[in-house]
């Protein structure tokens, strides 16, 4: 290993490649380390293999962080359409799936490959796999320890990811890093991930597991419509990823079973009816889980049967209904790690630690976390390229 580089970024996923490869096309002299066997795992694992890369309508609305504002420099001068232009350069075909979701035609391999020539291209060098045991700073850089050997570099880029997914590799290096050199570190929690059901909600709808509807969530300032999964463990599916990412854990989910319909006067319009509710809800919702419902609420009964002060309440509860997840699935079953680095330690434009010149966040490890969708892709793209222009 040389002993002296300019730069040294740690994490070959997704945003240390993209800042290796702009620091290196600059004409720094890079070293690349990864402690993993096989860079951009997160990246090859995406959006089913065929990695959702970017969101076309990405901007600051789409991420949360304890300063949210501080993603909007990055993303404003390095925006999805950037990254699409590089993406077209090297003639990967994509599509958009829904929503602005962009993904790859054929293989994650093909954005994972684009990155490793764009490395090459600024002469990059790797080191991999190659643990890192410590840093250390004097007046004149950085001291990385490193299984290999010691390495001197004048900067120093931080890009080691969260805490999702451990089997390929995710530890919580980056923030204990941050705590070494004095910047604070949001606490880390499980975003973006399954949510469970407590035992007497399990009980009661854990045998619905793989039922499917369209669904409106809402928790805090989060508000998704999308499709929702129940599962055999809780519930799931892009509506409940989306909204995992608000929930602070005490306050209850509020879930429209029917957003958009007007179900009190369409229960109003079958008031003479003999029906059962949970039969007359099967019109609109998988029928095990109109029964279910109906049960729990005590309302499966003839619609003829229940006063219309109890179906206007019917009508409110299935527009709201309110479930309190017991916990999440943990990191396992995360797709990204909320919290992180603390933005208001750092340069917006720059990812620079504020108060140790040469050293740089970027990416996941740091306190911003985008919406589902191929958001936290665009801020590993913004973020380690705004590191990339300048360490």
């Amino acid at each position: 290993m040389s002993p002296g580089f300019d730069v040294v970024v740690i994490g070959a996923g997704a945003a240390g490649m993209m800042c290796a490869a702009q620091a290196g096309q600059r004409g720094r002299r890079v070293l690349l380390v990864e402690h993993y066997p096989v860079v951009g795992e997160k990246i090859r694992i995406s959006g089913g293999g065929r990695c959702n890369f970017t969101n076309i309508h990405a901007g600051p609305a789409n991420y949360l962080s304890q300063n949210p504002d501080f993603c909007r420099s990055a993303l404003a001068r390095y925006p999805a359409a950037r990254f699409v232009d590089l993406v077209d350069r090297y003639g990967i075909g994509y599509h958009e799936k829904k929503l602005g979701q962009l993904f790859c035609n054929d293989s994650a391999h093909d954005i994972i490959a684009m990155l490793k020539s764009e490395c090459a291209r600024g002469n990059v060098q790797w080191s991999i796999p190659c643990a890192v045991d410590g840093v250390t700073r004097d007046e004149d850089g950085f001291t990385v320890a490193t299984a290999f050997g010691t390495v001197r570099c004048e900067s120093l880029v931080i890009a080691t990811g969260g805490l999702t997914i451990p089997k390929i590799g995710a530890t919580p290096f980056g923030y204990r890093i941050a705590q070494q050199f004095g910047l604070r570190v949001v606490p880390p929690r499980p975003a973006l991930v399954p949510l469970a059901f407590a035992p007497d909600v399990l009980a009661r709808y854990g045998d619905l597991s793989g039922i499917s509807i369209d669904a409106e969530v809402a928790c805090g300032e989060g508000r998704f419509r999308e499709s929702l999964l129940i599962t055999h463990r809780g519930l799931s599916g892009p509506a409940i990823l989306q909204i995992s990412s608000y929930w602070n854990g005490a306050e209850p989910l509020a879930i429209d079973l029917l957003p958009g319909i007007d179900i009190e006067a369409w229960l109003h319009s079958h008031r003479r009816s003999a029906a059962r509710l949970d039969n007359v809800l099967a019109e609109r919702l998988p029928r095990r889980l109109a029964q279910q419902w109906c049960t729990a609420h005590g309302v499966a009964a003839p619609i003829c049967a229940l006063t219309d002060e109890r179906l206007i309440s019917v009508a409110a509860r299935l527009h709201r209904w309110e479930v309190l997840p017991s916990g999440t699935l943990g990191y396992n079953k995360a797709e990204v790690t909320a919290g992180g680095v603390e933005t208001r330690d750092l340069s917006s434009k720059t990812m620079a630690a504020a108060a140790v010149p040469g050293l740089y966040f970027i990416g996941e490890v740091v306190d911003v976390t985008g919406w589902l969708g191929g958001y936290n892709f665009q801020w590993a793209w913004a973020s380690g390229h705004a590191a990339g222009q300048v360490a």
